[in-house]
């Protein structure tokens, strides 16, 4: 059994699962947190249906294609220059704007359980709705530039980056922008948010709400394992880029490459569906 048939195999059976998963689960909360009011009120559970939106673009745009291409053979991504820049640009736009409203649910949990009435302050749905707003603006145009030089090389076949400079900002945004950061940044305001709930005797008068408190420290722990491995791959391969290998190690760090890339799909079907 060869490793690029295991590829294949998990690319169909795994993808495929979490494909439906993925948009069920996601189609679930956008259903609850667009129909209950005192959600849409809630900046925290706000972000999560944002985030959740998002996700289902991203599941319904890229796990289709990953699993047609292991099962028939059928990339779209290598045989139309118009898929390839509009998948180019959902992972760049939708992606980023997922990760990030995670973030800022985090961060929002934070001032929510703050002892300090100043910092409670900031967890406010009119501060939600301005900083999707700039979420949004921001990661719509970061993946602009994808529509421009995304193409079908006619060497590889692969859709990558046309121009040098941008095929080598690619990678480097996938490890810093949509793992490294965001790990780091929910992480740290878990601790903090962990922290605030040991040091709050009364968090129904903090106004704040230990469900979502729960909510947010799984959810880290999600970002964590899901997007961890990938960043790691990702890194190894900006390492490597220069080094000439044989046909096995290549094998190996596709196998590798298709594992982690499933794994972080986990955060997109998991993440909000609590």
């Amino acid at each position: 059994m060869s490793l690029t048939y295991i590829t294949q195999q998990l690319n169909i059976y795994i993808g495929s699962t979490f494909l439906v998963l993925g948009v069920v689960g996601n189609g679930m909360d956008i259903f609850i947190f667009s129909s209950v009011r005192t959600y849409r009120k809630t900046p925290c559970t706000f972000y999560f249906l944002i985030g959740a939106i998002h996700n289902i673009i991203y599941i319904i745009i890229n796990l289709p294609n990953r699993i047609l291409a292991s099962a028939d053979n059928i990339d779209l991504s290598r045989n139309s220059t118009g898929w390839c820049k509009f998948q180019s640009f959902s992972i760049g736009y939708c992606g980023l704007t997922s990760v990030t409203c995670s973030c800022l649910a985090t961060i929002d949990q934070f001032f929510a359980t703050s002892r300090n009435v100043n910092v409670r302050l900031f967890s406010k749905i009119q501060l939600a709705h301005r900083l999707v707003i700039i979420t949004i603006i921001i990661w719509f145009l970061h993946a602009i530039p994808t529509l421009v030089f995304s193409h079908v090389s006619p060497v590889t076949s692969r859709c990558s980056p046309s121009n040098a400079i941008y095929a080598t900002y690619t990678p480097l945004y996938i490890l810093i922008l949509q793992c490294g950061i965001p790990v780091f940044v929910m992480i740290v305001f878990g601790f903090l948010t962990y922290r605030n709930m040991h040091l709050t005797r009364f968090l129904a008068e903090q106004h704040a709400d230990r469900q979502l408190v729960r909510m947010i420290l799984i959810q880290v722990f999600l970002v964590v394992i899901s997007m961890t491995p990938y960043g790691c791959i990702t890194a190894y391969n900006l390492i490597t880029a220069q080094i000439t290998k044989d046909v096995v190690r290549l094998e190996k760090e596709n196998l590798a490459l298709n594992v982690f890339a499933l794994v972080s799909y986990f955060y997109y079907i998991v993440c909000f569906s609590f």
